[in-house]
């Protein structure tokens, strides 16, 4: 098997791309904890939010600017651990790590709250992303988009952005975009993972390959000048993917099709325990609340 190196720094790397994603950290550290008194009813950024901010910031970095991005081009299976990352991962600690006054900045901008008032609204917010994700795995508009780098750019954006969507009624904390209830979340997560299952499935049992862009020699090179410069692949003689994998064809994407169903359930996994332990703390708290109450107002009479 041939090494990823052949390809060279920069398709490895993407150093345009870290340099981007350093600039945004950055931006983030001096309003959070620098500049935040020049905002209106803003608040230092907790230890814990900048943590999330910054996981999330060198993740997305990892999934898109190292050679896993390169490998995701190459092999259908990094492709879909890209894809869990982007996704399932990263959206969770980007919402955790904003404060609540940059949110309340953002969705309440006249043009922006409409629509995502209307996005955020359970149902819509599942229907969106359940949608375009299995819209983009049908093969022949996985194909075409794989292989165009503005189509690429636009609907991978778009879905990252349905994404958040999708996992805000569930882990925002402003008061005012409460929506769901601790049950109604359990619920929620259910029915997400429900959703996603069919295009995972197809994947996972399909008999024969699925996507021209890993098995059909001429698009996988199209998809993989999205990442390659076009100097460095004029030099070389590339056949397919099987030069950088010992999987087959088929195995490669029953493979990725499990990697994106284990991702999805060890995530789910997670948020779902944590929903369930808030909402039963928060239901003995409420308990334990009236309970105090109620004595305070019957006393119990002195022996």
């Amino acid at each position: 098997m041939f090494s990823l190196d052949l390809f060279g720094f920069r398709a490895n790397w993407s150093p345009y791309y870290f340099v981007s994603l350093m600039i945004v950290l950055a931006v983030y550290y001096l309003l959070v904890f620098k500049y935040y008194p020049r905002f209106k009813e803003s608040e230092r950024v907790t230890s814990k939010q900048a943590i999330f901010f910054t996981t999330g910031i060198i993740l997305l970095y990892a999934v898109k600017g190292s050679p896993l991005d390169l490998l995701g081009h190459i092999t259908f299976y990094a492709h879909m651990i890209q894809m869990a990352s982007l996704y399932l991962v990263i959206p969770p600690l980007l919402i955790l790590g904003v404060p609540n006054w940059i949110w309340r900045g953002i969705i309440n901008n006249p043009i922006i709250k409409p629509v995502f008032s209307f996005m955020t609204k359970p149902l819509i917010a599942l229907v969106l992303f359940n949608g375009i994700f299995s819209f983009y795995h049908i093969p022949l508009i996985f194909d075409v988009i794989k292989t165009d780098m503005w189509l690429h750019a636009g609907y991978t954006s778009i879905m990252f952005l349905f994404a958040i969507v999708m996992w805000w009624p569930l882990l925002n904390v402003l008061p005012e975009q409460q929506s769901l209830s601790g049950l109604k979340k359990i619920g929620y997560i259910f029915a997400d993972g429900i959703l996603l299952t069919p295009a995972c499935a197809l994947i996972i049992f399909a008999d024969a390959p699925m996507y021209a862009t890993f098995s059909d020699p001429n698009a996988w090179a199209q998809a993989l000048a999205l990442c390659v410069p076009g100097s460095t692949l004029s030099m070389l003689n590339l056949s397919g993917p099987e030069m950088f994998s010992s999987l087959t064809l088929l195995e490669d994407q029953r493979l990725g099709g499990v990697v994106m169903k284990i991702i999805q359930e060890i995530v789910y996994g997670v948020v779902l325990a944590y929903t369930f332990f808030s909402w039963y703390n928060s239901e003995r708290e409420k308990e334990n609340e009236e309970l105090a109450l109620y004595r305070q107002q019957h006393p119990q009479p002195s022996k």
